[in-house]
């Protein structure tokens, strides 16, 4: 690893650190958008961790719980009116397990519209979760969703369709949200 691989992984550290400690939004916010994240109206990132600076979207109304794990070393783009609780890690880089000399590999994340993901949920690099889909607690999502699908388990499959007609917007600006 080169020089400035290493200060990039140190200032990233640091960030992540700050990031953790400040209480209030405003300056959260200030801080995300410092450091190259889009950031819509009303969205809120309550204590993630980041792999990297910039490569993340976030549209308006939208909530990333506390103890995410963000893999923005790949672009996450993530939509309106999203809810991401607790504990969710978004993976957008690995390892080729098949490849001789291991070398990673990784690929962009979607999150659409008015999805919910519970808590303890994996995303795997690559894959898209379509418009108002909903994925249920400690699943692994190795494959995209299609929209409205309600998925759980390990590896996620289909359980049932969501009702398409939804309207709300998220508002979850909590000072020490957990």
């Amino acid at each position: 690893m080169n020089f400035k691989s290493q200060l990039v992984l140190i200032l990233l550290q640091i960030f992540n650190f700050i990031y953790k400690y400040i209480p209030f939004l405003t300056i959260k916010r200030l801080l995300l958008i410092c450091a190259g994240f889009k950031i819509g109206e009303k969205s809120y990132i309550h204590n993630a961790k980041f792999f990297h600076f910039g490569r993340l979207e976030v549209g308006n109304n939208s909530t990333i719980n506390g103890g995410c794990y963000l893999d923005n070393r790949f672009k996450i783009t993530i939509g309106n009116n999203v809810s991401i609780a607790h504990d969710t890690k978004i993976y957008t880089l690995g390892h080729d397990i098949d490849d001789k000399d291991f070398k990673a590999k990784g690929a962009e994340v979607t999150i659409e519209d008015y999805v919910c993901i519970f808590s303890n949920v994996l995303i795997m690099p690559g894959v898209k979760i379509g418009k108002g889909a909903v994925i249920f607690p400690g699943s692994i999502v190795t494959k995209n969703v299609n929209e409205y699908d309600v998925v759980g388990g390990n590896p996620a499959k289909f359980i049932k369709k969501r009702n398409q007609n939804l309207e709300y917007q998220l508002n979850y600006n909590y000072w020490f949200a957990q």
